[in-house]
């Protein structure tokens, strides 16, 4: 389902050369959007109890007529399914949505119901009532320009998560930022489409490593009940996810396990910029190679390391729940959760390696590796 579909020919919604994003038409003046309480310049409201967050999200959806829906760059299946299915709220409650990411979409979820809804730009122009924010940190985070103009209201579940916006609601117990979007809906009346249900599916099970992650719980397999009775096809969806792997991405993984290093119950990989070349790798195929690290028996904390163009480093961490990763990224500049986590690092590849191996090494000093962990 295409929040844009319904739009009437000639609508205002323009893509600028550039990379921009416009939509001139002018709003109603809600006293949203104004400079005066911009995002990052604005009052910041957080509520102590989810019912008020959820009756004051729908309260500025209600409100207003137009919104910017957009999350973090690099989208992952958490991003992309709550994006979608934020729009699909918004057209059921007669709101119009602009979906706009800085990055394109992975393959994989390109065939997401109103997947070609989401377009790709760096810069937005308004007006819009709100801009509804999925999963980030910051403004920084999404690597948007010009949101800074607007009412900012703040969806997430990270565990670093951080009360930036105008509006904040941040569950660090949910197992997906979709799963909030599912109790946004449920308490604004939204019927649950197939559609929605299979966008909402897509983060949990994307989020949750396939209900591998700490943060599974027995909710989470309710909610996934409870989207699968509402038209979510699990397998159609795993097999979208996990078993549609492109030959670029194996010739990466070959790469990186080529470079496969352990140390007790660290484990860590790497590739450089000439192994996403020669491997005809795009970013997304570096998406999930970390978790080769940690699934070694024995193995409580991984790290994976990527070379970018420009020399910088992108480090994926992940834990088996003994190492708080989230902490950790926290400290370097990035953030995630306490079992999966991320920070961009300055280079070069060996700088980037050792700065990461004297923050993981002391969390496992005390970690005997036991007979049977499977050694190398």
């Amino acid at each position: 389902m295409n929040p844009m579909e319904d739009k009437p020919a000639g609508s205002p919604i323009d893509r600028k050369p550039g990379g921009e994003f416009n939509h001139t038409a002018a709003g109603p003046d809600l006293g949203l959007g104004s400079a005066q309480t911009a995002g990052a310049a604005g009052s910041r409201r957080s509520f102590p109890n989810q019912g008020e967050s959820i009756a004051a999200i729908l309260d500025v959806i209600r409100r207003g007529e137009r919104f910017l829906v957009c999350s973090h760059s690099r989208p992952d299946g958490d991003a992309v399914g709550s994006m979608l299915a934020t729009g699909m709220l918004l057209q059921q409650m007669g709101k119009r949505a602009d979906l706009v990411t800085a990055d394109r979409i992975p393959n994989i979820y390109r065939e997401l119901p109103g997947a070609e809804g989401i377009r790709c730009a760096m810069r937005v122009h308004g007006p819009y009532d709100a801009v509804i924010m999925l999963e980030c940190d910051s403004l920084d985070r999404t690597r948007l320009r010009g949101l800074e103009a607007f009412f900012v209201v703040n969806i997430d579940h990270h565990s670093t998560g951080r009360e930036f916006a105008n509006l904040n609601w941040i569950d660090r117990e949910g197992a997906s930022v979709g799963e909030l979007v599912y109790r946004l809906a449920k308490a604004a009346g939204a019927t649950v489409t197939p559609e929605m249900a299979t966008c909402l599916y897509t983060t949990v099970l994307t989020d949750t490593g396939g209900f591998c992650y700490g943060n599974t719980q027995a909710s989470t397999f309710e909610l996934a009940r409870e989207l699968t009775l509402a038209g979510a096809d699990p397998l159609r969806i795993a097999q979208e996810v996990y078993f549609s792997t492109a030959s670029s991405k194996l010739l990466l993984l070959g790469a990186a396990l080529s470079n496969l290093k352990r140390d007790g119950r660290l484990a860590w990989l790497w590739i450089t910029h000439q192994d996403m070349v020669r491997s005809c790798a795009a970013e997304e195929d570096c998406e999930g190679i970390v978790n080769y690290a940690i699934c070694i028996a024995g193995v409580e904390a991984a790290a994976f390391l990527r070379e970018l163009p420009e020399r910088t480093i992108r480090l994926s961490l992940r834990s088996k729940g003994r190492v708080d990763v989230a902490a950790i990224a926290a400290r370097l500049g990035g953030g995630g959760h306490e079992n999966a986590a991320g920070v961009t690092l300055e280079g070069p590849l060996h700088r980037a390696l050792d700065e990461i191996l004297v923050e993981l090494r002391p969390q496992v000093a005390e970690m005997a590796v036991e007979p049977g962990d499977g050694r190398s």
